[in-house]
């Protein structure tokens, strides 16, 4: 089985590809000329895409791929005027082109990655921010490409994640830190509902999706959206609670010091379901244990 994938230097795309590659999938990562392929598995094969569409045209044709699976994105929580045409161009115009090499190609399939974020407060399409919408723009452009070709498109839609060496921005860590040095940290009223889920369980829904694309039911998932959902919705101050007790640690916050910022999600996206016969192995503190264990 041969899969082409995007994405791969991001957290989510590393920890899948070594999964894939250890089930003996043929991998070819497509990143581009400037990213660091460091952390990659280096059992997959790299096509370094310079912006030239022939190459990535010609590329396709010479692999003959089964599916692709995107991962890539650029995201920002806001945007500035600067910062539209990198978005644009990483969301939708290198996505667009991923799908025109597929058609070209005959690729049987592609599963792309959307946002909860499509979908501010639980509403079919209500854009958070930019970056969701521009996830939205490519899956209309999807439409197209599934009306003229024989492409199967599938989308996979996540809220947060979270896992061990992961060196993004997010919660836990900014919570492992200062459960370390004691500091203080300023937070909202922390009554948000947060749907966070084990990067574990996140690339078992993957997987799980790959296997039925790769069947002779794959049709049946044509245009079909899914969503990774943690069964322990909890708001933020709740979450800070099992944080502590996953690591034996009590967390200086400042609750209620610092306003909601604009469009804050208060309840994430309830509107479709899982992966079929997908279902969470860890719990919020079994999974935070294994993410950064007792301090």
């Amino acid at each position: 089985m041969k899969i082409a994938v995007t994405g791969a230097t991001g957290f989510i795309g590393e920890n899948l590809l070594k999964i894939l590659l250890d089930k003996k999938y043929d991998i070819y990562a497509i990143v581009r000329v400037t990213s660091s392929i460091s952390e990659v598995d280096k059992r997959a094969h790299f096509f370094h895409y310079d912006g030239n569409v022939d190459n990535l045209l010609k590329f396709f044709e010479k692999e003959q791929f089964d599916g692709v699976i995107h991962l890539a994105s650029f995201f920002l929580a806001s945007h500035t005027p600067m910062e539209i045409p990198k978005m644009i161009a990483s969301n939708i115009t290198f996505a667009t082109e991923i799908l025109e090499a597929c058609k070209i190609s005959k690729v049987k399939w592609f599963l792309n990655t959307g946002t909860f974020w499509q979908h501010y407060h639980t509403k079919e399409y209500n854009p958070v921010n930019l970056y969701a919408a521009t996830k939205e723009a490519f899956e209309k452009i999807a439409k197209y490409y599934t009306q003229t070709s024989d492409l199967i498109f599938v989308t996979i839609k996540l809220n947060d994640t979270f896992g061990p060496n992961d060196t993004r921005k997010k919660i836990f860590n900014f919570w492992n830190k200062i459960a370390k040095t004691g500091e203080v940290l300023e937070m909202s009223e922390g009554k948000q509902i947060i749907d966070i889920s084990y990067i574990q369980d996140v690339i078992y829904a993957y997987e799980l999706l790959i296997e039925y694309l790769n069947s002779n039911n794959r049709n049946d998932f044509q245009n079909k959206c899914y969503v990774v959902t943690s069964n322990e919705r909890v708001t933020l101050r709740e979450l800070a609670s099992i944080f502590e007790k996953a690591t034996n640690t009590k967390l200086n916050i400042k609750w209620g010091s610092r306003e909601y910022r604009e469009r804050e999600v208060m309840l994430p996206y309830e509107g479709k379901e899982s992966v079929p016969n997908w279902e969470q192995h860890y719990t919020l503190q079994e999974a935070i244990k294994k993410t950064v264990g007792e301090i």
